[in-house]
Formats: C-alpha cells, sequence, structure tokens
C-alpha cells in the first residue's frame, strides 16, 4: 500500500523526487518528442494554441490512462517486493509501445534510468538486479526509482507528470517553433491539467488501463521517414 504521510515530505526527499523527475536527469528524454515533430509536419500543430491542445490531450488520453497508472500500481509492488506484479507491468508496457520508436524510448531510457541508479547513493542493489533482468522499461524504471524514497504515490506521480510536461514544452519550443513565453503558457495549461490527470491514474483497475490512441501510433511511425527531424525516432 501506498506509504501514509502525516507530514509534508522533508527538504531533502522533496529535492530527491523533484531530481528523479527532471528532464535534465541524464536519461534521454530531451532527445525524443513522442510524435510531437511528425504531428508538427503533418497534423497541423503549427501554433501556440495547437500544441497547448495536442499535448494536453497526450496527457489525458495518454499519459493519464497508461504510464501514470503503471507507475501508480508499480511503486507499491517494489515497497512490499512483489516481483511478479512488477514483470506483470512492465510486459503491459512493453506490449503497448505500438511503434518502434515509442518501444526504443520506453527500453533506452529505462536502462539510462537504471544505470544512474546503480551509481547513486540509497539505491536498492537487489531491486535494481532483479529489475534489470525483466527488459526495463522508463515508467517501471522510475516507480523502482522514487519507491525508495518516503514520497506516496501521488506526489510522484504529479512530480512525474510534470517532468514530462517540461520535456514536450521544450520539444513544442523546438518543433514547432515557439518562443520562451508560449512555452511557458504551454506548461501552464499543463501544470492545471495535471492534478486531475493524476487523480484519474491513480483510479484505474488494471481492466481500465489502456494505450489507445490510433492517430499518435500513425504519426509516430511516419516520424521514421520523415524528412527532416531534429528528435529520436
Amino acid at each position: 500500500m501506498p506509504i501514509q504521510r502525516a507530514e509534508p515530505l522533508s527538504a531533502s526527499s522533496l529535492i530527491q523526487l523533484i531530481w528523479l523527475a527532471s528532464p535534465a536527469l541524464p536519461v534521454g528524454g530531451f532527445s525524443y518528442s513522442e510524435g510531437l515533430e511528425v504531428a508538427v509536419d503533418r497534423a497541423g500543430v503549427v501554433t501556440e494554441d495547437a500544441a497547448n491542445n495536442w499535448l494536453t490531450d497526450q496527457l489525458n488520453l495518454t499519459l493519464a490512462r497508461g504510464d501514470l497508472a503503471v507507475i501508480a500500481q508499480a511503486i507499491p509492488a517494489f515497497r512490499r517486493c512483489d516481483l511478479v506484479r512488477i514483470r506483470q507491468l512492465n510486459d503491459w508496457v512493453l506490449h503497448t509501445r505500438e511503434t518502434s520508436e515509442l518501444r526504443l524510448q520506453a527500453e533506452q531510457m529505462g536502462r539510462s534510468l537504471l544505470d544512474w541508479l546503480r551509481n547513486h547513493d540509497g539505491a536498492n542493489t537487489d531491486h535494481i538486479n532483479a529489475y534489470a533482468q525483466m527488459q526495463p522499461t522508463y515508467p517501471v524504471a522510475f516507480a523502482l526509482a522514487v519507491s525508495q524514497t518516503v514520497a506516496d504515490v501521488r506526489d510522484c506521480l504529479l512530480a512525474y507528470a510534470f517532468g514530462w510536461a517540461e520535456n514536450m514544452m521544450q520539444a513544442a519550443l523546438k518543433s514547432v517553433p515557439l518562443g520562451q513565453s508560449s512555452g511557458q503558457r504551454i506548461l501552464a495549461a499543463l501544470s492545471r491539467e495535471i492534478p486531475t490527470a493524476v487523480e484519474a491514474a491513480m483510479r484505474l483497475l488494471d481492466s481500465e488501463r489502456q494505450a489507445f490512441a490510433p492517430m499518435l501510433a500513425i504519426l509516430s511511425s511516419q516520424h521514421e521517414t520523415q524528412y527532416t527531424r531534429l528528435f529520436r525516432s
């Protein structure tokens, strides 16, 4: 079960959580646009409003119903050392990545986060070694990382979602392109949506979790042959 806290996070624990969710963590998140770059090229995402709407939909329709829901289940599973449950969740992530680039991102960032954890004080070596045998994915690796903190599940999901939003805002600045003020307005709009998305993710049962986003899958597959691109495919 999630850890119950009567008091706010300590400064050190809060910093640790922010650190783990930061796009500056050297796991390669900055090199992926998650379909946004090709949406600019082929789906008319060429203005601030269009980028804002695209990312808001992505937050609510894919992130909340997929990765955030997985992380919400994986954190308590790591805390109770339930590796069977971890494998189930990890396999779900692998099986629902519909294109090669989305799977590449999940696997590469998962491996990179595990490598980072191996060199980080306080990491649980037994958990890292056990999970490394499961073809790691980034959402589940993130759950492993934050499970070592005293943060509750909701705080962890809020941090993950904001880190995602910050990273995608930066992708929009480069690919639309947009100015810094536009980027901050998009980030503000996403921040208002994040708490609701997190609450929805925490309520989902296994049977309700999904990764159904056909347009995203189509655009992601088209990204592999896009004429010019800044982001990895």
